[in-house]
């Protein structure tokens, strides 16, 4: 048995071995951090601009109505003598200058920045590191990713570009430097780290913002975010802030976003993307159980874009796309972005989940028609009338086959078909989101002709012990999949 002085010894080296590597991953750690990014930044500064637009405001646009006023007020004619002023033909009009960065990626003078900066601009200058202006030409712009690619004749001077740097390899927690034209103050550079990745924040399809804490204001717009080696793999875009100015959460569109948008730009002048042609929504765990699938992951084809590549594929909605292209789709929003960055023409591998098994189908990424299919308009409100049709217990749904009158009031094209809903109570398929107006086109993958059909489907689904019945279901808005419901089944 040891004696007590030897297990002392034993615990002491121990500990002190413990304490030697803390120290040693404390120092390494320390020589990882940088002392100073003076180097960088000196590197760098060069390569990134301020820009400036002006917008000329027409004397019609900034005349404002005229206030309602008693008849006989004293202010009556006040009021109709200052806007006949404002109004006057001689008045000059008016001009709105704006502020933002960029940064150069092509010492031939391409300069890239957030198409927001440049917006409805009439001039677009440039103004370099040394105080130099150029008169900028937009090559090309891209609503959906907010970037736009500008264009200066720099004559004989030599512009300093930098390179692109690869977004996908940053981590959280990596340093990253910040270089723009916060306030029109000129080049400022400030740091940080990764926050965060893939962040949405709804400001566009396409949304994987890079989030940092590196200080980041209004002017900053369309600046670089650069990595330890001078690579830019993001585009300072928006921030968060209750008062308009940093409180440390900014973002960035990633430089695996922006690169392809940038390259089409300056090519074609436009952005060309894949595109596949349907219409998907988000898989919940009721819509996965109810589809027999293990796990909500994967984006749910609500429709097909009739001759469009997926429908030419043999895709039909209903289906789940679980992989595209090899890429696994966790969530349903990754894959419009994965789409898009596909080559066009490209054929590719697609992995669906159908009637309770993986299926692989081949899909041609076609182009994205540049005019987006226009969403149906909201059909104006119509006077409610008695609701109609036949109750079906257990789901607070009120059904009814279609007529002319309930497609003139739920504002339905002749060609819908299906049951229409013309009441719902409290209960499951209120909490769902259902409103009078829906057409439940299938139930249990089945066609709705009759509401005794609605009333088969949630009887044979309760039969069968299932917890949630399938619904397709369309109203001028949008075409989606709901899992409905169940009351406790019978054991059979």
């Amino acid at each position: 048995m040891p004696s007590p002085m030897n297990v002392s010894r034993r615990w002491m080296v121990s500990a002190v071995t413990a304490l030697a590597l803390i120290v040693h991953s404390a120092a390494a750690f320390a020589r990882e951090a940088p002392t100073s990014f003076a180097d960088l930044a000196e590197r760098l500064l060069p390569a990134v601009v301020n820009i400036s637009t002006t917008q000329t405001i027409k004397n019609s646009d900034r005349i404002p109505e005229m206030p309602q006023f008693p008849p006989g007020s004293p202010f009556e004619d006040f009021f109709k003598e200052f806007l006949e002023r404002q109004g006057k033909p001689d008045s000059a009009p008016k001009r709105a200058t704006s502020l933002g960065s960029g940064f150069i990626i092509d010492a031939a003078g391409y300069v890239v920045t957030n198409n927001h900066v440049i917006a409805d601009a009439d001039e677009i200058t440039v103004t370099l590191h040394d105080d130099t202006t150029h008169k900028a030409t937009l090559v090309g712009r891209d609503t959906k990713t907010d970037l736009a690619v500008l264009k200066i004749d720099p004559g004989k001077k030599t512009l300093v570009a930098v390179p692109w740097g690869n977004s996908d390899q940053s981590r959280i927690g990596d340093w990253v430097l910040a270089i723009g034209n916060p306030f029109g103050l000129g080049g400022t550079v400030t740091a940080g780290i990764v926050s965060a990745r893939a962040r949405d924040i709804q400001a566009g399809p396409y949304d994987d913002f890079i989030q940092t804490d590196a200080s980041i204001n209004r002017g900053n717009s369309g600046g670089p975010l650069f990595n330890g080696n001078g690579e830019v793999i993001g585009i300072n875009t928006a921030i968060f802030s209750p008062s308009g100015g940093s409180i440390g959460i900014g973002f960035a569109i990633p430089s695996s976003l922006a690169k392809p948008v940038v390259d089409d730009l300056k090519e074609f002048g436009k952005t060309r993307r894949g595109w596949l042609g349907v219409r998907i929504q988000t898989l919940d765990p009721e819509l996965a159980e109810s589809m027999g699938l293990n796990e909500p992951k994967g984006a749910l084809i609500a429709s097909v874009n009739e001759g469009g590549p997926a429908a030419k594929a043999k895709l039909k909605p209903g289906d789940v796309i679980l992989k595209f292209d090899g890429r696994e789709i966790a969530e349903m929003r990754k894959l419009p972005r994965i789409v898009a960055e596909t080559a066009i023409n490209k054929k590719v591998p697609v992995e669906i989940w159908r009637d309770g098994k993986r299926q692989t189908i081949d899909v041609a990424v076609g182009e994205l028609p540049e005019e987006p299919e226009e969403v149906a308009a909201k059909a104006p409100d119509k006077p409610q009338a008695q609701s109609a049709g036949q109750s079906v217990t257990g789901t607070g749904l009120t059904v009814s086959t279609l007529n002319p009158a309930l497609r003139e009031r739920f504002g339905l094209e002749d060609d819908t078909a299906g049951l229409v809903v013309t009441d719902v109570k409290d209960g499951p398929a209120s909490e769902k989101g259902m409103k009078p107006g829906d057409v439940i086109i299938e139930a249990g993958n089945k066609p709705m002709r009759a509401p005794a059909d609605l009333v088969k489907a949630v009887e044979a689904a309760k039969a069968s012990n299932q917890k949630f019945l399938l619904l397709r279901v369309e109203n001028p808005q949008a075409l989606r999949y709901v899992a409905l419901p169940l009351a406790e089944g019978k054991k059979k």
